[in-house]
């Protein structure tokens, strides 16, 4: 049985990387005012922050529709028996309800299952590369599920914000918080607890921050992958690779940009990480 896998673009996976996998990706919305864009095919990161920081309105984003991956579905039918569709926490966004809603319409045509990973970025793209690396192994539908259910329990997430300015433009947080933090000139350090972003406390420079982050991976060492996921922040993520050459060899932790989708909440300067403990 052919398994075919899909996910969304808040996975921040590289497209080389989902390319080789055959992964499908379906675009989130950014809704600049009228003008509205599919993340990674109508704007990339690097189109997204001249103009989040440009702009008087603050961009929105939503989530694709049942339609949309409707016609994801049809196009992974033509050469799987089975759709694994794994996609961002529900717990803050609609995208897996919408998939849902389309699994349930298309499971006449090619039976889908829709997971929930938990996550977001870095997090979902460690769940999707564990189901499509499954996939291209041959492995059969309850085998993928059963891979990309297990990767999700051992993936762990954590990363500094250099300001809460998107996030609380967004919605995402409270704008006293965020006010605050910028009075004091301190940086939020976030990580997922239950399928919802938490805070995981401050730090006043950016070199404190990536500390913590290697004072997470250290914590849940040992671990078997690492990605890191930035925006405008090359420079630190590369060098945040080369500390981590202490729990991975550098050359296999993969490092991507934050796309647009989820860029309009965290704004530049993210760096985070997702892992993949061991056993």
């Amino acid at each position: 049985m052919a398994v075919k896998v899909v996910t969304d673009s808040t996975c921040d996976l590289p497209p080389e990387v989902a390319r080789d996998l055959g992964i499908a990706i379906v675009p989130i919305y950014v809704r600049f005012g009228a003008a509205v864009y599919r993340d990674g095919v109508d704007i990339t990161p690097g189109q997204l922050y001249p103009k989040l920081i440009a702009s008087d309105v603050h961009p929105a984003t939503s989530q694709p529709t049942p339609e949309d991956f409707a016609a994801v579905y049809k196009e992974a039918s033509r050469d799987a028996d089975a759709i694994v569709s794994v996609h961002i926490s529900s717990r803050i966004s609609g995208t897996f309800n919408s998939a849902v809603i389309a699994a349930k319409a298309f499971n006449g045509v090619c039976p889908v299952e829709v997971v929930d990973s938990r996550f977001n970025s870095a997090g979902l793209g460690l769940a999707a590369l564990a189901a499509a690396r499954a996939a291209k192994s041959g492995a059969g539908l309850a085998e993928v599920l059963a891979e990309t259910n297990l990767a999700i329990s051992q993936v762990r997430m954590f990363g500094l914000f250099r300001t809460m300015k998107y996030l609380a433009r967004s919605g995402r947080i409270n704008k006293a918080v965020a006010a605050a933090s910028s009075v004091l000139n301190v940086m939020p350090l976030l990580t997922f607890h239950d399928g919802e972003i938490a805070r995981a406390g401050l730090v006043r420079t950016v070199g404190r921050g990536m500390e913590k982050i290697i004072e997470f991976v250290r914590k849940h060492a040992p671990v078997t992958e690492i990605t890191v996921v930035h925006s405008r922040a090359a420079e630190e993520a590369e060098k945040l690779r080369g500390w981590l050459a202490e729990f991975l060899n550098a050359e296999k932790i993969m490092v991507s940009e934050l796309g647009a989708g989820l860029g309009v909440h965290g704004g530049p300067g993210v760096l985070l990480i997702g892992l993949r403990r061991a056993g």
